[in-house]
């Protein structure tokens, strides 16, 4: 079994000899901590961190930039997927406009909205917005698309309106594309908080990485794990990322996810 205790314990082994051969490394060679910090000076700057509420006060600050802007950018992107997908016009005239912006890097227009909407909170939710909202936009788009031609034809010969067909066939087909598209915003979403940080802010884990960098103390610098704590709030190990188990179960649907 691949999850079993015995591998979990190959797996803290392996681990362990990974840091102990770094730690001997960086000692044995006596490479300087500002170029490549060594395991015990990372964990003693992320001790005294916390030990400071240092880490904490900036992690308040990234996460709610974060979640805020998360919940705007998947909002905005199921909407305008579901209307896009709804309406033909719609799609024919936006979809253009959607693949353009989709190949254009969004953390590239960070310095763009710290200038339009300020250093403060707003631009960093804006950021975080525009990074998770294509990842969601193009799973609902993909979702929503009729694949079962003979469900379809079921429902309107018996008279379902447009509402039914859509909460009935459309949405539970697209169930799995949609959390898809919340799992890798959730990614996108603190990568991009982080990097609107980089650009220019006065709180935040980024920030604080940056004053970590400009004092050559590259221990907190390397030290991710601030950055990682946020993560469990987003990631697939929550219950409302992950697919439902009744959405799992249906045949049409395992199916298609295999």
């Amino acid at each position: 079994m691949i999850g079993g205790p015995r591998n979990f314990a190959l797996r803290l082994l392996l681990i362990a000899v990974f840091l102990g051969l770094w730690e001997a490394f960086v000692r044995l060679f006596e490479i300087p901590l500002f170029i490549l910090p060594t395991p015990s000076s990372v964990f003693i700057a992320l001790y005294r961190g916390f030990a400071s509420s240092l880490y904490i006060d900036h992690i308040w600050v990234t996460l709610a930039e974060t979640l805020m802007g998360f919940a705007l950018g998947t909002t905005l992107a199921f909407v305008l997927g579901t209307v896009i997908a709804l309406s033909r016009p719609v799609e024919y005239f936006l979809y253009p406009f959607v693949v353009m912006f989709q190949a254009m890097p969004k953390v590239a227009l960070a310095p763009l909205i710290i200038i339009w909407f300020g250093f403060g909170e707003t631009s960093k939710i804006v950021v975080v917005a525009a990074s998770c909202f294509f990842p969601m936009l193009i799973n609902t788009l993909q979702g929503l698309k009729i694949r079962d031609r003979d469900r379809l034809e079921l429902l309107r010969s018996l008279g379902a309106s447009k509402w039914q067909m859509f909460y009935h066939l459309r949405l539970p087909d697209a169930l799995p594309f949609i959390f898809a598209g919340l799992h890798v915003g959730a990614i996108f979403a603190l990568i991009g908080s982080v990097v609107a940080e980089f650009v220019g802010s006065s709180a935040g884990l980024g920030y604080a990485m940056l004053q970590a960098k400009a004092q050559f103390d590259l221990a907190p610098y390397a030290n991710r794990a601030p950055c990682r704590l946020p993560r469990p709030v987003l990631s697939r190990g929550q219950p409302f990322l992950r697919v439902p188990r009744h959405v799992i179960q249906r045949p049409e649907v395992r199916k298609r996810l295999v």
